[in-house]
């Protein structure tokens, strides 16, 4: 298999790597191995941050396993759900476009949508998805089409295939062996 990535990049050079312009909100995701797996997608595509309620859960022994380190390289924020409407606005004036991955009518099929570069992708709760007060904030929506008889796709998965289509659209150059 090819090689990608860091391969060639020095551990204490990796940092200095870009990152893709994409944030995701996971304030709401509330299952510690959905934030673990989310954790280490967003790593492996190099998202440029990821939010949660409260950044103290990568110490929890759990998440470190599930998440195989990438809590030391992925950057985090918090935010608290309280604070979430705001924080999006905040962002939204900063330049980004707030997604909602969100099965509601107007939702566009993830494949069919094409990513501003800076673009905030905001997740639900995993039983009850993403709050009105929350969802009415958000630019647009993107859906992830399904053929089964499961209505939805575990956060963390559904949540993997968008970040790969926005890093499809916005590929990174690849990193020179002489960084």
């Amino acid at each position: 298999m090819p090689a990608f990535g860091r391969a060639s990049i020095p551990r204490d050079r990796y940092a200095e790597l870009p990152r893709q312009d994409l944030v995701v909100c996971a304030s709401l995701v509330q299952n510690p191995a959905n934030l673990e797996g989310l954790c280490r997608t967003a790593e492996a595509f190099r998202v440029g941050l990821v939010v949660v309620t409260d950044v103290a859960l990568t110490q929890d022994r759990a998440f470190k396993n599930l998440a195989a380190s990438a809590h030391h390289w992925q950057p985090l924020q918090a935010c608290a759900v309280s604070a979430l409407p705001a924080w999006v606005v905040a962002q939204q004036q900063a330049g980004y476009c707030a997604i909602a991955l969100h099965l509601r009518a107007d939702a566009v099929p993830v494949l069919e949508f094409n990513y501003p570069q800076k673009s905030l992708l905001v997740l639900g709760r995993e039983l009850t998805g993403i709050p009105m007060e929350v969802a009415s904030l958000c630019d647009a929506a993107i859906a992830i089409p399904q053929f089964g008889m499961v209505e939805s796709l575990n956060v963390q998965t559904a949540a993997a295939i968008a970040i790969y289509e926005y890093v499809r659209q916005y590929p990174l150059p690849k990193p020179s062996a002489t960084l």
